[in-house]
């Protein structure tokens, strides 16, 4: 994903590459517990992915998804819209899954989802954004960053 076209250099994008790639380290623990039929196990999963996710969002809803939104406001709706459609169901791994049999599968169709969204965004949004971002825009995009944390560990400085 993304080595191609050097964003990574950038402290901004590496950090978001390496949240992408957790996220899809947990997404693998979702399949064998599905199909072991292990209900609280995939809401624990969940809960640690939205864990991931919550900084996550906020960096790019708040600093870089407004930076290119003039250039591509097309795509970067679409983003946000699959955010939101992927929160609700991870939501509901802290109480509404315990009701809904539906729950389990709609979990892993929104695992599928942020499997494509994220391909997306290392693909198309890291690269647009390191080809078209100004010093202003990357300094907004790293104090969404500074406000919203990092549930990554990070080495001591």
């Amino acid at each position: 994903m993304c080595e191609y076209c050097g964003c990574q250099a950038l402290e901004t994008i590496d950090e978001l590459t390496q949240e992408h790639d957790e996220v899809v380290r947990l997404i693998s623990h979702l399949r064998p517990a599905h199909e072991d039929g292990g209900v609280l196990r995939m809401a624990e999963v969940a809960r640690e992915i939205a864990k991931v996710l919550g900084p996550h969002t906020e960096v790019e809803e708040h600093g870089l998804f407004p930076a290119l939104a003039g250039d591509f406001p097309e795509q970067i709706a679409a983003l946000e819209a699959e955010h939101r459609r992927i929160e609700a169901v991870l939501a509901e791994a802290s109480g509404a899954f315990l009701t809904d049999p539906s729950w389990p599968d709609r979990l892993m169709e929104a695992m599928a989802v942020l499997r494509d969204h994220i391909l997306k965004e290392q693909d198309g949004v890291f690269p647009a954004a390191l080809a078209t971002l100004g010093t202003e825009e990357w300094e907004a995009v790293e104090a969404a960053r500074a406000k919203a944390g990092s549930t990554l560990s990070r080495p001591a400085a």
